[in-house]
């Protein structure tokens, strides 16, 4: 296949490029030129920016499809669709689970209800608006490719080149053992995708030729927390140990899922239980989760130590934590 990228330098479209590659496929990129600019320099680098709307670059050209793993305003998604609507046969718009209502049940599928914003005008991403304009997104790709639009609705993704720190926050917490506090109870559920799944899925739709919107936010079975971390410390060889962490004492203490990412209260629960069915059907396979997790920390490792980290508890603040929630226990 001919490939067009909207991104790809960075994470999820870093990883389709990597594997369209290995598979013999032709890739185009079309970036500002600013974020990792100096990697793959064997394929063609198409220069524009979507805040200005310049897309004067994709013009004249075709490919067999598109892929945008950057689009978070309908007004960049619409006016990237009207320059590549008869330059490309199928366009695939990497959306989010963040689309759906907040509170989705367990097991809710790709029909589950989706947010609508208060003000469909705005341009500002924020915690508040990311879901909704995710929806206008979506919205206005299938309004110019119709049938030929995929989307594809992502959660938690991880692994090699996360640049949100989440996962790897556990992963490297985990692996220098001791005592790790972990948020809520153990059974409670919790899915991710390795960023290397999601871009093989993508080309394997492509390649099929297979349409419409999917979930694709873990494997089909959700992890339990305490399998979750315990597997962590299974691939990692460690000697760490959990505490487990009342949520509504850790809401006192003013923790929040940043500094515990992956950690939703238990009425948001269904987030991280979703149907992945449709997906899975149509060829979503995932790798072995020690492999994820020895490739997240194998990169971690890559870092600067002084890089600042998005995520993740401070060291003495956990510390500090821990012993008063122990002093709690001991005065029940």
């Amino acid at each position: 296949m001919r490939l067009l990228l909207l991104g790809g330098t960075r994470f999820v479209g870093r990883h389709v490029v990597e594997l369209a590659l290995a598979g013999g496929h032709e890739v185009s990129l079309f970036t500002r030129g600013k974020t990792n600019a100096d990697l793959f320099p064997q394929v063609e680098h198409l220069h524009g920016d979507r805040e200005t709307g310049d897309y004067e670059a994709l013009k004249g050209k075709t490919w067999d499809a598109v892929i945008d793993t950057c689009g978070y305003v309908p007004r960049a998604v619409r006016q990237a669709g009207e320059v590549l609507k008869d330059a490309v046969d199928r366009y695939l718009f990497i959306s989010t689970i963040s689309v759906y209502d907040d509170g989705m049940p367990a097991g809710a599928d790709e029909t589950a209800p989706l947010k609508k914003l208060t003000d469909e005008a705005t341009e500002e991403v924020t915690g508040e608006t990311y879901g909704g304009l995710k929806v206008l997104c979506e919205l206005a790709a299938q309004s110019i490719f119709a049938e030929r639009a995929i989307i594809v609705r992502p959660g938690m993704i991880v692994g090699q080149y996360d640049p949100t720190d989440r996962f790897t926050y556990w992963v490297k917490r985990i692996s220098q053992g001791g005592e790790v506090l972990v948020p809520g109870h153990a059974q409670r559920p919790v899915q991710m995708i390795d960023g290397k799944d999601l871009g093989a899925f993508q080309l394997k739709l492509l390649q099929d030729g297979t349409l419409g919107v999917y979930n694709a936010t873990g494997a089909t079975q959700p992890f339990a927390w305490g399998d979750w971390v315990g597997g962590m410390r299974d691939a990692l060889g460690s000697d760490a140990t959990f505490t487990w962490v009342d949520d509504a004492w850790l809401e006192e203490q003013q923790v929040n899922g940043m500094q515990l990412p992956f950690w939703v209260p238990e009425q948001y629960a269904g987030v991280f239980a979703v149907s992945v069915q449709r997906a899975v059907d149509a060829g979503l396979t995932f790798r072995p989760f020690a492999d994820t997790v020895r490739d997240t920390l194998a990169f971690e490792q890559t870092l600067p130590a002084d890089q600042p980290r998005r995520a993740g508890l401070d060291p003495a603040r956990e510390a500090e934590l821990l012993k008063l929630w122990k002093e709690k226990q001991s005065s029940q």
